[in-house]
């Protein structure tokens, strides 16, 4: 997999998004409760990224951040579901595949909106950590069929946490994925041989409600959407139509405080609606896809 530093390089390509809008804006939940690491899983250790840093001796079970996964299935997905309902907008969850076979009531009602269930892996961790092909090719199997029973959806796009291996967009390719996300290098959708890549951010993300340079608030994290909102606008109006990724998380934003960080989001688009089509990622990847030739 050659790293391509170049890309579009000062000639991007113009896509025309529906209705023409100036930004294509894609809202991304990720359904990982249950599919962290947890000795309780029988994995050989437990998730430490949490509210806090774990703190529990290896090989031990840690109640504590077992608990703050579980928040987000247990009172975050609610919250989330009768929002997107109240505003009107379908967005994509990211799905592992042990998170909904473990809770496949509360999967098949995300989907059962009209919303989009795409693979996260079998578990939440990187697909860089397989050291085959083969051993990766079961896995996304796995979560590709369990995701499909407990939803009735076959995924049609994967993105895990941190980074693929050499083989994954191979993989993707061969087992009829529609599209990729694992990349960070890009505001527009680019081909990489035969697989459609939508790239994703960790910018405009939760995940920066758990670093120490991230937001602490939850306006901070609307200012820093709605900032993103009008520069990829204004590009678009300049005839440049771009992607904008927005990812949550329901054990993070599911908590009251940071869900008013949601509410202000949802908002925010609304109140762009006649600039900005908010779509799910297999719409986006399925409108680009003849408006790009194939690499």
């Amino acid at each position: 997999m050659r790293r391509d530093l170049l890309g579009y390089g000062l000639n991007p390509p113009r896509l025309r998004w529906p209705g023409g809008a100036a930004l294509a804006v894609s809202l991304v939940v990720n359904y990982e409760e249950g599919a962290e690491m947890a000795v309780e899983a029988g994995d050989p250790e437990n998730e430490r990224i949490g509210e806090v840093i774990s703190v529990v001796p290896p090989g031990r079970r840690d109640f504590g951040q077992e608990g703050i996964f579980s928040y987000g299935t247990r009172a975050g997905l609610g919250r989330f579901l009768e929002a997107f309902d109240r505003h009107g907008v379908q967005v994509t969850w990211f799905m592992c595949g042990r998170a909904v076979e473990r809770t496949p009531d509360l999967a098949r009602a995300c989907i059962a909106r009209g919303h989009e269930a795409a693979n996260h892996g079998w578990v939440w961790r990187p697909h860089a950590d397989f050291t085959s092909r083969a051993e990766e090719e079961a896995s996304l199997l796995r979560a590709t069929a369990a995701i499909e029973t407990a939803t009735g959806e076959r995924p049609v796009g994967f993105f895990c946490r941190g980074s693929q291996s050499p083989w994954t967009r191979e993989l993707l390719a061969q087992h009829g994925y529609l599209y990729d996300s694992n990349a960070f290098d890009d505001d527009l959708p680019y081909w990489d041989g035969p697989m459609l890549v939508l790239p994703y951010a960790l910018d405009c993300n939760d995940m920066k409600f758990f670093h120490p340079n991230g937001f602490v608030v939850p306006e901070q994290f609307v200012d820093y959407a709605e900032a993103a909102m009008d520069q990829l606008i204004e590009e678009g109006e300049r005839g440049v139509p771009k992607l904008l990724n927005i990812g949550l998380h329901l054990r993070i934003c599911g908590r009251p405080a940071r869900f008013r960080a949601v509410e202000g989001i949802l908002r925010a688009l609304a109140a762009r609606r006649d600039k900005v089509w908010v779509a799910r990622r297999r719409d986006i990847a399925a409108h680009v896809k003849g408006q790009l030739p194939v690499g």
